[in-house]
């Protein structure tokens, strides 16, 4: 594991960090595919954690999330607009689920619906982080913010990757994966106006600083 901020680590990922799994101290934030759970374990296993706690529910992010849970023994989190996707009642990804590519990444990544016990909202705590509620990607989709040290865990308000060559770079996530791309620009903008001094996506590298959130906000349209 790296350690990214204070009480803050990402898990290793080979050969690159492309799908971010991350650690704010006891609090396991994201968990991947349902491929990544031997990582997740392995990286974890000399680790207390009291809670999982999800950006949102999509299939990278909530694949390994029954096990480690049932494992572990711990309570599952997510913003309460994403429980019904969790819990099986409502389609994990919403944007374009006919496509071929969607429905790929359903039957190899996506993981078996879950109790949610820590539905959250906007304002709540989680690890010491404030939960802002930012939806558009996912209707649950939310920001981690610390403001000590301006440090955000964006989930996929914005990337720093591209999926075709997986190299850095700010971005917008893409619409095939987006139920609401007028609305996760806002939550662009909402992140901008933050001002965060580290950004930790939810794919790609951390992003330092935050003027290429707010080029990507400012040119970006409505």
């Amino acid at each position: 594991m790296k350690q990214l901020a204070e009480g803050v680590w990402r898990l290793d990922e080979f050969p690159r960090p492309t799908i971010n799994i991350y650690l704010a101290g006891d609090v396991l934030i994201d968990a991947g595919r349902r491929w990544d759970l031997g990582r997740i374990r392995k990286q974890t296993a000399d680790r207390e954690l009291s809670m999982l706690a999800l950006t949102h529910v999509h299939p990278d992010h909530q694949g390994a999330a029954k096990p480690i849970c049932e494992k572990r023994e711990i309570p599952l989190a997510c913003h309460e607009d994403d429980v019904d996707a969790m819990e099986g009642r409502r389609p994990v990804q919403e944007a374009h689920p006919r496509n071929l590519y969607n429905r790929v990444i359903k039957r190899i990544w996506e993981g078996p619906p879950y109790k949610v016990e820590r539905p959250f909202r906007q304002g709540d705590e989680i690890a010491g982080f404030e939960v802002i509620h930012a939806p558009g990607h996912a209707r649950g989709e939310v920001i981690f913010w610390r403001q000590a040290d301006r440090v955000a865990i964006c989930g996929d308000v914005v990337r720093n990757m591209s999926y075709a060559t997986t190299l850095p770079g700010v971005r917008e996530p893409p619409e095939l994966f987006t139920y609401d791309v007028a609305e996760n620009r806002r939550s662009i903008r909402k992140l901008a106006e933050l001002r965060p001094a580290l950004t930790l996506p939810g794919h790609g590298p951390v992003i330092s600083g935050h003027e290429e959130i707010e080029r990507l906000a400012e040119g970006i349209g409505a």
